[in-house]
C-alpha cells in the first residue's frame, strides 16, 4: 500500500501567482515611506475603475459630473476626503498583514489566523472611519447641515446599502478587494491548518474561491452590522 503523501506548501507554489507577484511590492523590511507610497498607488489603481463603473451604472450621474459646477466639486471632495482615506487605511492594514505572513519568524501563528484578523478589522474600520470622516465633514465643510448628530445618523443606513453597490460607499468597499484577495490567497495557501482542505480543491481555483468567500464574509459583516444599527436607530 502506497502511503498517503502529506500536504506540502511547496506543492502550491506554481499556482500562487498572486503571492509571488505581490511579494515584490510589500515587505516588513522596506522603509515606511516606500510602503505607504505603494499602498497609496495600489489604492488609487483599485479605486478609479470601480468609481468609473459606479458612475456609468448611475443614471444621469455622468452627465451631471460632465456639466461641472457644484456637483463635480462635491463629488471630487467626497472621493478625496472620504473615499481615498478609507480605501487607503483598509488596504494598508491588509497589505501589512500580507507582508507579515511572508516572514515565517514574524508570522508565528497559522496564516489562516491573519485572514480572521483582517476580516474583523475591516468590519470595524470601515464603519468607524466613515463615522469619523462624516463628523469631520460636518465640522469642516458643513455637510449634513453642519450637524454631527445628523452625520452619525446616516452612517449605518448608508453602509447597509453599500454591500449592494447602491451608493458611493459601495465603491470604497469593493475597492479594498485589491488588498484582501492577495492576503487571503497567500494565507490560505500557506496554512497548515487548512492544508488538507485546500488539497481537496482544484488548487488555483480553490484558493481564489476561499479568498472570495472570506471577502464576502467581511462585506456581509459590515452590511449586517450596519443594518442592525440602522434598525435600532429606527
Amino acid at each position: 500500500m502506497v502511503p498517503k503523501r502529506r500536504f506540502n506548501i511547496l506543492d502550491l507554489k506554481p499556482y500562487m501567482c498572486q503571492r509571488s507577484n505581490m511579494q515584490r511590492f510589500f515587505s516588513v523590511d522596506m522603509p515606511g515611506v516606500q510602503f505607504v507610497s505603494i499602498v497609496l498607488a495600489f489604492s488609487l489603481e483599485a479605486l478609479l475603475p470601480v468609481l468609473c463603473l459606479y458612475i456609468l451604472l448611475s443614471p444621469g450621474f455622468a452627465a451631471a459630473l460632465a456639466a461641472g459646477g457644484p456637483s463635480l466639486a462635491r463629488f471630487l471632495r467626497q472621493v478625496t476626503t472620504n473615499g481615498l482615506p478609507v480605501v487607503f487605511a483598509i488596504n494598508y492594514v491588509s497589505f501589512f498583514l500580507f507582508a507579515v505572513i511572508q516572514k515565517p519568524k514574524v508570522a508565528r501563528r497559522d496564516t489562516a489566523f491573519f485572514v480572521l484578523v483582517d476580516i474583523l478589522l475591516r468590519a470595524i474600520l470601515f464603519p468607524s472611519l466613515h463615522a469619523l470622516i462624516y463628523v469631520l465633514s460636518a465640522d469642516w465643510f458643513e455637510s449634513f447641515g453642519g450637524s454631527r448628530a445628523t452625520a452619525l445618523s446616516v452612517v449605518a443606513p448608508t453602509l447597509a446599502r453599500s454591500a449592494f453597490f447602491e451608493n458611493i460607499s459601495g465603491v470604497y468597499l469593493y475597492a479594498t478587494m485589491i488588498s484582501a484577495l492577495p492576503l487571503y490567497v497567500s494565507a490560505f495557501g500557506q496554512s497548515e491548518f487548512l492544508g488538507p482542505t485546500v488539497r481537496r480543491l482544484p488548487i488555483k481555483a480553490g484558493l481564489m474561491l476561499l479568498a472570495l468567500f472570506a471577502f464576502a464574509l467581511s462585506v456581509g459583516l459590515i452590511a449586517i452590522g450596519a443594518q442592525g444599527i440602522a434598525f435600532l436607530q429606527g
